[in-house]
């Protein structure tokens, strides 16, 4: 019993340790929902059966799975799909993540100038659309990431990122969406999706993007009541 307990505290700080060892960026290609759930209801009923309690293995395989990535529901899709009618004929990519978060990847030719963080209004309607399709799924959450070229330096790019999600997520509060749902983060030069070669590639850097997601709902007490048809487990007595 001393080692089941051993080998189920090892494995458990593995799987914690490395969940909470991955960077965002590795975090934003994590494998999706069913993924996630599957090995984690996979690792659970190990865990289990080396605890000596199923009960434990499958509560623990939930939580891992959970860790996986966001719930993709019909509002989300309908999101997607409102997004890129929005987006069509643009050069903004509307794309679903591993991890089930709705991506727009905005460049510069729609949303900055060089060195600058006003928002251009050919951006509007974007997130118009977007504003609109937050308010329409309360549970959905936005994260916005601002990246510059590596015109400057980190004194002036860093600030500058930052302030170009600022004045994005700005933007959607006026339109009715609370702050509270809304993160903003600055990547400065760092994450470039081209070259820095060439005026054409330094605009595909200058850049936006946002993350919208909608977080795992925890089941309710209800959900988890072993349904009344089907017979429960008990105790032999000897």
């Amino acid at each position: 019993m001393v080692n089941k307990s051993i080998i189920f505290v090892v494995v458990l700080v593995f799987l914690l340790g490395g969940c909470a060892g991955m960077n965002e960026s590795h975090q934003n290609t994590a494998q999706g929902t069913a993924i996630g759930t599957g090995l984690g209801a996979a690792t659970g009923a190990a865990i289990g059966a080396l605890a000596g309690d199923a009960g434990i293995g499958a509560a623990i395989g939930a939580g891992v799975g959970a860790v996986g990535g966001y719930a993709w529901s019909s509002r989300m899709e309908e999101q997607k799909r409102q997004m890129e009618q929005a987006t069509a004929g643009s050069d903004i990519e509307v794309t679903q993540t591993e991890n089930n978060q709705l991506k727009m990847n905005i460049p510069s030719d729609i949303s900055f100038d060089s060195g600058r963080a006003e928002i251009k209004p050919e951006m509007y309607p974007i997130l118009n659309s977007l504003a609109a399709g937050l308010m329409s799924n309360p549970n959905a959450q936005a994260s916005i990431v601002g990246h510059t070229d590596n015109t400057g330096n980190d004194t002036i790019n860093n600030p500058l990122s930052v302030n170009r999600a600022a004045n994005t997520r700005n933007y959607l509060a006026s339109q009715g969406t609370p702050t509270n749902r809304i993160n903003i983060d600055g990547r400065g030069s760092y994450e470039p999706v081209a070259p820095n070669d060439s005026p054409f590639n330094r605009a595909k850097n200058r850049r936006v993007e946002v993350f919208v997601f909608e977080p795992q709902q925890p089941q309710t007490q209800q959900q988890q009541q072993i349904p009344q048809n089907q017979p429960q487990y008990q105790q032999p007595t000897y």
